[in-house]
């Protein structure tokens, strides 16, 4: 399987009150910052064949904290790995309302089929939301199929996108995502099996992030099936499909499923409050 870790960028001053779409030029603060930081050491052990950034400055700064805690290696000479940028995982274009405040936009009409059609949604003068998961998912699949079965990669990018991704991965129709909660620099994990993708991970702001480790080899230096990735299925592998010689994986278990890690603690310094969202449900 291929592991996909997606990460919302940290916050900015103006998260939560203006609808920032494409705006160039609006960077982490103080508190993005330190939500980056923190991150940024709980992944430090975890091997990453790419980081993959949306192009804007919000998440290429969330992304350039996370790829400077990398471990020293062919893919990160020195200790600091590449960030790659892909305009393909850039926010969702919203034409005109881009730059307004968020409860001035709650007004609008086509306000009210954002939050009860999505799908029907094109913003003036930009996006259709559904062209907006099309193209998300779209390089996500294209990434998976570049680095191979065996990958973890990371992608960094914005809640309304990775909010559609995960919605495609869960099979849920796109008028259904604002029912996924994507706080600022959360972590979700999804994993690409031949058969269908696992959500492991929603919205997680702290605690152990062990089970993304490769799975050690089993007894013999052989694998009969597994998935040569992360570990944390069933210990069966969890190639997607049920193979020869090998047990199925819980996930493949009608009534089984794999179980969630508990979180056990909070990242250093512990986690920022989520951006209250009673006003919004577009990501600022």
């Amino acid at each position: 399987m291929t592991t996909v870790l997606l990460v919302r960028h940290g916050l900015t001053e103006v998260t939560g009150k203006i609808l920032l779409g494409w705006t160039p030029g609006v960077g982490l603060d103080d508190r993005g910052r330190a939500q980056a930081s923190a991150l940024a050491e709980r992944l430090a052990g975890i091997p990453l064949a790419a980081i993959v950034s949306s192009p804007l400055d919000r998440c290429h700064q969330t992304a350039q904290a996370i790829a400077g805690r990398r471990p020293a290696g062919p893919a990160a000479p020195g200790g600091t790995q590449a960030v790659v940028t892909d305009d393909r995982v850039g926010e969702c274009h919203y034409g005109d309302w881009t730059g307004k405040e968020l409860v001035a936009l709650a007004g609008e009409p086509l306000w009210k089929v954002v939050q009860s059609q999505p799908s029907a949604v094109t913003f003036p003068g930009g996006e259709a939301l559904r062209d907006t998961q099309a193209r998300g998912v779209t390089a996500v699949r294209e990434w998976n199929e570049r680095l191979g079965p065996d990958a973890t990669w990371l992608l960094c990018s914005h809640g309304d996108v990775i909010r559609t991704v995960v919605a495609d991965a869960l099979g849920m129709h796109l008028d259904m995502y604002h029912r996924i909660t994507v706080d600022p620099c959360s972590l979700t994990v999804v994993r690409y099996g031949d058969h269908r993708p696992f959500v492991r991970r929603i919205n997680d702001i702290g605690g152990s992030v062990a089970d993304l480790l490769p799975a050690p080899p089993p007894p013999g230096g052989t694998d009969d099936g597994g998935d040569g990735g992360t570990g944390g299925d069933s210990g069966a592998g969890g190639n997607g499909g049920a193979g020869a010689g090998r047990a199925p994986s819980e996930d493949e278990i009608v009534g089984g499923g794999a179980g969630v890690v508990p979180v056990t603690g909070a990242a250093s310094g512990g986690p920022v409050p989520p951006v209250p969202s009673s006003t919004s449900r577009l990501e600022a």
